[in-house]
């Protein structure tokens, strides 16, 4: 194994650009071919390298598939995240469901990419990773509008986490479907429960 794939050597300005660019070219293949479409060989064509190339970057498509996949998520939580922290702390659920709507439709290929690896990691997800980020929005809000925190605010973040997927899910199915007034009809849904 060589020092850089065990994390004791620093990448040089080459290695990471030829990473960036695998990554790119992972995320387009798992987009427009699925998971099973994006073959070592397949990523290796599409960045014009050999597969050999592909393998001294990544040790196996699964990694550089986590790798696309980490990217994809590292772009939608800043984008989300800047949008919930320039947000009053009562409006921050409806910042929430905005960016993270407006984000994946701005990215569909993204989008795609995230649903593909989850559906294919053999990894263990942790439920609430993905809605006690919101519930602590939820019951913030609740509290920053005078009502108690006293809510299901686990139960409100899954519901409207639930509710951003099939929107997002509509969207991939039919481009035309105006997410934005989707997402604006779950936060009027969602202010029933923050109103005190």
């Amino acid at each position: 194994m060589t020092r850089k794939r065990e994390g004791t050597a620093e990448l040089t300005l080459i290695e990471r650009a030829r990473r960036a660019q695998l990554i790119e070219v992972t995320i387009e293949l798992v987009a427009d071919r699925g998971y099973g479409g994006a073959s070592l060989a397949a990523i290796a064509e599409r960045a014009g390298i050999t597969k050999a190339a592909v393998l001294y970057h990544f040790p196996t498509k699964a990694a550089v598939v986590r790798a696309a996949h980490q990217h994809a998520l590292t772009a939608l939580v800043g984008d989300v995240a800047g949008a919930v922290e320039a947000a009053d702390v009562a409006h921050r659920p409806a910042a929430y469901v905005r960016s993270m709507v407006g984000h994946l439709r701005e990215h569909p290929r993204h989008t795609r990419m995230i649903i593909e690896a989850m559906v294919h990691d053999d990894g263990d997800h942790d439920p609430a990773a993905r809605w006690r980020p919101l519930a602590e929005l939820v019951s913030a809000a609740r509290v920053a509008r005078g009502g108690s925190a006293d809510i299901d605010a686990r139960t409100t973040a899954i519901i409207v986490g639930g509710g951003i997927d099939a929107i997002v899910a509509e969207q991939l199915h039919d481009p035309d479907y105006d997410t934005a007034a989707a997402a604006e009809r779950l936060i009027e849904m969602l202010e029933a429960t923050l109103s005190p």
